[in-house]
């Protein structure tokens, strides 16, 4: 397996343990918040499986039906990880309603919170570890998984205040007041990663600093050609598709304008990682005089 895979398969089996660590906290206390937290962490681990899934169909190389490559995969699994966030807000919120009409005593509640506590300790570190390979790696995929992970540690450190305050104040509605405030950060942490990765399904273009780079790049080693125009980019999972026309004197050769984007290409994709470079050739007079100056 990749590295990319072998990061989600290690988020679903984290996942699992938390989730397991979170449901002993809710039977341990009967606290509508843990519960809230818990049912959570089901959708962790299925967003991690499905993180998986993404991944392993991303890396499968370009074929016939799909000579672009299957990048979009981790774009999809993203977008199937924020609607169900979503869902498990809305359920959340459902609960926390029900809560405030007929708030209930907690059993054991110091037990609950420290096991919730250990949950949380390791859901933080699995996050911050997971975040540097989705970004190392440049996969959509592991940095939603991510994303998601952090907006449940955000959840349970929401939790352990809340339980807290039931515990110092003795005011029992304040768990289920607590749960839904969680809820409607996780309902907004979802709508922020359907709203990214649709971003992506749409082709989104690089950065504004990639693009310079990537015109820094063609000015610096087109040596022999005119200038570039049309610079166009697109972000499809770890790969940025980058195509533009190059302008070379109408008397040059085929061999020899061939050579410079060979070069161009064998830069652009050293310096960009994950780039699929793409050039098409046009004679002097199809210069534009407004794209990118070769030095």
């Amino acid at each position: 397996m990749t590295r990319t895979e072998n990061a989600a398969l290690a988020s679903a089996a984290v996942g699992v343990v938390v989730m397991a660590l979170k449901f002993v906290a809710y039977w341990l206390t009967g606290s509508l918040a843990l519960y809230s937290d818990a049912l959570e962490s089901i959708i962790n681990v299925v967003a991690a499986a499905c993180a998986f899934l993404a991944v392993r169909v991303a890396a499968r190389p370009a074929d016939d039906d799909h000579p672009y490559g299957h990048h979009k995969a981790e774009y999809f699994s993203a977008v199937i990880e924020g609607a169900l966030v979503i869902v498990a807000a809305l359920l959340i919120l459902r609960e926390a309603y029900l809560g405030i009409l007929n708030p209930q005593p907690l059993d054991a509640p110091a037990l609950g919170l420290a096991v919730n506590g250990v949950a949380s300790a390791i859901n933080a570190g699995w996050a911050f570890v997971l975040l540097r390979r989705g970004r190392a790696l440049r996969s959509p995929a592991l940095i939603a998984d991510a994303r998601h992970i952090f907006a449940d540690v955000v959840t349970s450190c929401g939790v352990l205040l809340g339980v807290g305050l039931v515990l110092a104040t003795g005011t029992l509605v304040l768990d289920p007041v607590v749960a839904g405030l969680v809820a409607l950060h996780i309902l907004w942490s979802g709508w922020s990663m359907v709203r990214d990765s649709v971003s992506g399904l749409m082709d989104k273009a690089a950065s504004p600093e990639m693009i310079t780079r990537i015109r820094a790049l063609i000015s610096t080693h087109g040596e022999g050609a005119l200038e570039a125009h049309d610079v166009r980019t697109r972000h499809a999972g770890s790969a940025t598709f980058i195509d533009f026309h190059l302008v070379v004197p109408g008397e040059m050769s085929v061999a020899t304008s061939h050579a410079i984007c060979d070069r161009l290409e064998t830069v652009i994709e050293r310096e960009i990682e994950g780039a699929v470079v793409v050039i098409h050739v046009e004679p002097g007079d199809e210069a534009k005089q407004r794209g990118v100056p070769v030095i």
